[in-house]
């Protein structure tokens, strides 16, 4: 079979959310055991996938731009097939398969089955003993998908139509690939889900996130793990212990609050009202006294008033938020939402934007300077491409790609963990030098 594949040259294209990381981390695993070669350079490749996103406006549009590009290459290269996979292709497979004839075939979101018997010519299984996952992160790190789909009906989200309602994986798999990923060299592991709080719920019998936690937090020779995507609504107080007591899970958690007015959080179904939700930080915080929390918030959903956005806004001045992204709402054809009047303009949205990130910046460059002069843990993640002599790292509070990171002096290995000095902050970026 490998010399029935010789001439075969792939390019994977990932867009979007760290899921569909490792989606396409297993289709590339899977492709190079099936004695695929696999290549970075898309103009080497005779065979494409663009695995996408359709979560909203932006992210396709992003998604359809990549494919039509893959797609000149093959008037202009040997490229001799597009193949598209992910959420877009999931959610309208059948308009794009007219729309877009230069795309030889779509698949679905996890049908590596069909990808791989489709490239390889034999169904070789995600699960199969010998299949390895091919990391597209540095190897220092990864993701650990604990679950895919949704449960939620949050009225913003289309995620549940692209991935299908949630299937959880046995805390027995899980902890398996675990330890099969710091054998690797792998040491720090980030959790992500849908909906990781409600990780297990499905499962006969039920299973929960604090058990899964607990056995990951066994693994000798990992040192970081990271908890992402806890809805508020679904967060159990059994989880608090864990957190507080663990080995190896970090101060850290990302639970999307998406709005402080209880009219925008019941007009998106988020479960908890604003009364709810500053319980629930405010306890984490009192529990965890050194736990940092990263948030998600979504401005300009349709009925946003500016006494529901001034809300907001004194919500986030109360809580100040460690890490926060913001988003303008965008309409997601067939989700709830939809059916609502987006009676706030593109104007007001963005100005609502930008009065969040404002806030955000000067809350974020007052907790940075406090922490001049404190020696804090730092995973190495690369040399600096700007500058020979400075590493860019992490703290235990900075998840990659999405949070602020730490420049620090000299020459360091990627992966390894030092204490570091902080000498100077800006509002998303940490200046520091590695103790001897």
């Amino acid at each position: 079979m490998a010399s029935q594949n010789t001439n075969k040259k792939v390019h994977i294209i990932s867009l979007g959310c760290v899921k569909n990381t490792v989606d396409s981390e297993i289709i590339a695993g899977g492709l190079e055991s099936a004695g695929i070669e696999l290549t970075d350079d898309p103009n080497q490749a005779n065979t494409i996938i663009v695995n996408t996103c359709g979560f909203i406006g932006d992210a396709k549009q992003e998604s359809v731009d990549v494919i039509l590009e893959a797609a000149q290459l093959k008037k202009d290269g040997q490229l001799e097939e597009l193949l598209v996979a992910g959420c877009l292709s999931a959610r309208y497979k059948k308009q794009l398969t007219l729309e877009m004839p230069e795309v030889d075939k779509f698949f679905v979101t996890e049908d590596f089955r069909r990808i791989f018997k489709h490239i390889a010519a034999k169904p070789h299984l995600a699960d199969d003993p010998d299949h390895r996952r091919k990391l597209l992160t540095r190897r220092h790190y990864a993701y650990l998908k604990i679950s895919e789909g949704c449960d939620n009906v949050c009225s913003f989200c289309a995620i549940p139509l692209m991935r299908g309602k949630q299937r959880s994986r046995d805390i027995e798999s899980l902890v398996k690939e675990a330890h099969s990923l710091v054998a690797r060299g792998v040491r720090e592991l980030m959790v992500i889900a849908q909906d990781s709080t409600t990780y297990g719920w499905d499962l006969k019998p039920k299973r929960y996130l604090h058990e899964l936690l607990t056995e990951l937090d066994k693994i000798e020779g990992l040192d970081w793990i990271r908890l992402h995507y806890a809805h508020p609504s679904h967060f159990s107080r059994k989880l608090i212990p864990v957190l507080k007591n663990a080995k190896r899970i970090v101060p850290y958690l990302d639970i999307p609050v998406q709005h402080a007015s209880s009219n925008m959080l019941s007009a998106m179904k988020r479960g908890l009202d604003a009364d709810g939700l500053r319980r629930l930080l405010l306890n984490l915080r009192e529990e965890i006294p050194n736990l940092k929390l990263r948030t998600s918030i979504i401005v300009g959903f349709p009925g946003e008033t500016e006494e529901d956005f001034e809300t907001l806004m004194n919500f986030l001045d109360e809580i100040k938020f460690d890490r926060l992204g913001v988003f303008t709402y965008s309409e997601e054809e067939d989700t709830s939402g939809a059916l609502l009047k987006d009676d706030v303009t593109q104007g007001q949205k963005v100005d609502r934007m930008d009065a969040v990130m404002q806030l955000q910046h000067g809350i974020s460059f007052e907790k940075n300077q406090a922490l001049i002069g404190q020696s804090l843990d730092v995973i190495i993640d690369a040399k600096d491409p700007e500058n020979d002599d400075q590493m860019i790292g992490r703290t235990v509070w900075d998840a990659p790609e999405i949070d602020q990171v730490v420049y620090v002096s000299g020459s360091l290995d990627p992966g390894s963990i030092v204490k570091a000095v902080i000498e100077d902050a800006g509002p998303y970026e940490l200046y520091a030098s590695a103790k001897i």
